[in-house]
């Protein structure tokens, strides 16, 4: 039997600094999609977990350092298959950048970017912190407080910005027709 499928499947990225509100969306994208999201601090609670007792989070810590490739592995696997897939972190444009560029030629990209109010951040980064168990796994002190010099992704490729202060705006339904286009 032939395999005559042309697929085109699209890469959406989602990305922001802590507590934008980017992983809730992305889950909310991927199911108005119709996608998976990966999200790369989910693989590393996974990790985590499977480490036991005893890991104590810290900024590039072995853990975060083993992530970053399997979490662009994951993506390349789905996007070689045909799967179109959310992806979801808060690199900075020089992480981003560096793993996207193999990816591309799998995919259409399309780079949702989330920014939210400074206060806004900073409460969602605390509650999180304080009621997330899960949260163990990453360095969240580390991030009390905005970063100035954040360097959000900037890639060639249609983008588009959500205010995830109050909601979504542009809204779900717009933000949906966008990864689709």
């Amino acid at each position: 039997m032939t395999d005559d499928l042309t697929l085109h499947p699209r890469l959406i990225v989602v990305s922001g600094q802590a507590g934008s509100g980017k992983t809730t969306l992305a889950h909310r994208l991927a199911s108005a999609v119709g996608c998976p999201a990966i999200c790369r601090d989910e693989i590393k609670e996974g990790m985590v977990h499977a480490y036991g007792a005893g890991f104590v989070a810290a900024t590039s810590d072995p853990l975060t350092q083993r992530t970053y490739p399997l979490f662009f592995d994951c993506l390349r696997l789905l996007l070689a298959g045909g799967v179109t897939v959310v992806a979801e972190a808060a690199f900075q444009h020089r992480l981003w950048a560096q793993g996207l560029e193999p990816l591309r030629e799998l995919a259409d990209l399309r780079i949702v970017r989330c920014i939210a109010a400074d206060d806004v951040m900073l409460q969602r980064r605390r509650s999180r912190l304080a009621e997330l168990r899960t949260r163990a796994a990453h360095a969240d002190a580390d991030v009390l407080t905005i970063s100035r010099d954040w360097d959000p992704i900037h890639l060639d490729a249609p983008t588009l910005d959500v205010d995830t202060t109050d909601g979504y705006r542009p809204g779900l339904a717009d933000i949906a027709a966008f990864a689709a286009r």
